[in-house]
């Protein structure tokens, strides 16, 4: 495993066109996987083309570390193929008359680790690619041509990888396959990521940090938990729903219920299944503030079954709705819960008032 390296992105860029302006500033750290995030439109892609190239009509600077891909002022502007970018788009673009270990030694060779046999040997072991190297591209289920596309672009010595909206084609199935493979990539590889996508789950699963963007420019910039549970924010209509990020100790499982208990500081959920991790594992569960419930006294006899006791934060009105989100301090972590203003006032809801939060178990995503 890689120790993961922190990287500065400085981009100082923009782009113009007839209906669409992408003004960017950005000097920031990379350091394991990076979400950019936004409504459709709001140049996130756009912006991941510019790092990389391929927008002949982008002016400013742009650099990673000590590195300068492009300077406008002095007229430098690296090509594509010769910036160590890995980008995967969201559909794999695999070249259909190559087998899967074609597609790899094609980017093997035209890549900056070519002479490394044991890169080439260490991603296909780490994608679980062995058993696929012969077959025919055209043949892989959705889940399987992605990681043969992570593959590939791995293969090619990257120093920073573009994922624009690698899930986005995949069925359920395909998405919790292919999950802990973009999990692992940093801590495996060394290699930060840009991660682009419109799910507030998939953000809150796979980044650490994220970029908020809207309209072309840089709206936000914080940690996973302050930009998806809406903290920067506070007092203003969200384009999505906002999530809380709890990270939890894997303390058992039960096989016969398909379920996974996890504790949360010293109280315990359960959730559903997470064949992946192991008693003592740390774990990252999401949970949309429209799924939590809030309770005065202790509930009895309802079908939630996780129940976390804690105290009334910050009960902010949401603007333009009949709804207000109330924030529950529980052991230091902020969990949200969108509710009505109604419920606020017979429930007589104030800070530091304590409550109890009733979670659904089918809402958790998880990290393992």
């Amino acid at each position: 495993m890689s120790e993961f390296p922190r990287t500065t992105l400085s981009v100082t860029a923009q782009v113009v066109y007839p209906d669409f302006r992408l003004d960017v500033n950005l000097n920031e750290s990379l350091d394991g996987t990076v979400g950019l995030f936004g409504p459709s439109g709001s140049g996130k892609s756009t912006l991941l083309r510019v790092i990389a190239g391929l927008e002949p009509l982008a002016t400013g600077t742009i650099g990673l570390g000590d590195e300068r891909w492009q300077d406008s002022a002095v007229r430098r502007n690296v090509p594509p193929h010769r910036r160590p970018v890995g980008y995967v788009f969201q559909r794999a673009r695999l070249f259909s008359h190559l087998s899967v270990e074609g597609n790899l030694d094609y980017a093997h060779s035209r890549g900056s680790r070519a002479s490394d046999i044991r890169a080439k040997e260490e991603v296909i072991a780490a994608m679980n690619l062995g058993s696929l190297l012969a077959r025919d591209v055209d043949g892989l289920s959705g889940g399987e041509t992605q990681r043969v596309a992570l593959a590939r672009t791995l293969v090619s010595g990257p120093k920073l990888l573009l994922l624009d909206e690698p899930l986005a084609a995949l069925d359920v199935c395909a998405k919790d396959d292919i999950f802990p493979y973009l999990e692992a990539l940093p801590a495996r590889f060394g290699i930060p990521s840009l991660f682009v996508s419109h799910s507030v789950h998939e953000m809150a699963r796979l980044a650490e940090k994220v970029i908020a963007l809207d309209e072309g420019c840089v709206t936000a910039v914080g940690s996973a938990a302050e930009i998806l549970g809406g903290a920067l924010h506070a007092g203003h209509a969200l384009p999505f729903e906002p999530v809380s990020i709890l990270n939890v100790t894997v303390s058992g499982h039960l096989p016969d219920l398909r379920l996974t208990q996890v504790l949360f500081g010293d109280q315990q959920l359960t959730v559903p299944e997470m064949s992946t991790v192991a008693k003592g594992d740390q774990a990252r569960l999401s949970v949309s503030a429209a799924d939590v419930v809030i309770a005065t006294s202790h509930p009895e006899n309802l079908s939630v079954r996780n129940v976390l006791s804690g105290t009334v934060g910050q009960i902010i009105d949401m603007p333009g709705s009949a709804f207000a989100m109330v924030t529950v301090d529980v052991g230091g972590t902020p969990l949200k819960a969108r509710i009505t203003r109604e419920a606020v006032r017979d429930l007589g809801l104030e800070r530091e008032g304590p409550v109890y939060a009733l979670i659904k178990t089918a809402v958790f995503d998880h990290r393992g």
